[in-house]
């Protein structure tokens, strides 16, 4: 599969590591290396706002899938190669995973997580084959890879969809997995 969009699901916060912000600007960058372009939620804030401007720095094409609600809010980017705007957050995931060849988790909250979990259900369930990746910067996902360890143990993730998901905790492990050496 030739990966030429990425999706990336990321925080509406910087967090409070500044690591986490040096390596997505560093994904930004690598992304737009490889004319990957991105997809990703659409924000004006914390990391989605990072990784947002720096691909577009960078000279690559960054388009954002915002729910109309989050655009009355203000947040949503209006410098983008384009911004779509949907009525719903249902809509608005299916159209990034749409617009999308792969998934990449960095950093985030409820919103990424729930993102990622959807991206990686929706693998197992065969709806989609793209590649979903977990990228755990500085050991941030460190708790959630030991839960899907304690899930699988339990019965609760059959041994084979665990490794759907492609955990890496450094940039090049993340470009492998796109197809990248």
């Amino acid at each position: 599969m030739s990966i030429k969009r990425v999706c990336v699901f990321c925080g509406s916060s910087s967090g409070t590591n500044g690591t986490f912000t040096e390596e997505t600007r560093a994904l930004g960058k690598r992304l737009t290396e490889h004319n990957i372009e991105l997809v990703y939620g659409g924000g004006s804030v914390g990391l989605m706002n990072v990784i947002a401007n720096t691909v577009l720095t960078y000279g690559g094409k960054a388009h954002g899938v915002i729910p109309d609600h989050l655009m009355q809010w203000e947040v949503g980017h209006t410098n983008l190669t384009a911004l779509h705007v949907t009525d719903s957050m249902h809509e608005r995931k299916a159209m990034m995973a749409e617009l999308s060849d792969a998934f990449i988790a960095l950093p985030g909250g409820y919103g990424t997580l729930e993102e990622l979990m959807e991206a990686i259900t929706w693998l197992q369930l065969k709806i989609h084959k793209k590649p979903v990746i977990l990228y755990n910067i500085d050991g941030y996902y460190d708790k959630l890879i030991d839960f899907i360890e304690h899930a699988k143990e339990s019965g609760f993730i059959d041994g084979k969809n665990k490794t759907l998901l492609h955990s890496v905790d450094n940039l090049e492990d993340c470009m492998r997995c796109l197809g990248f050496n």
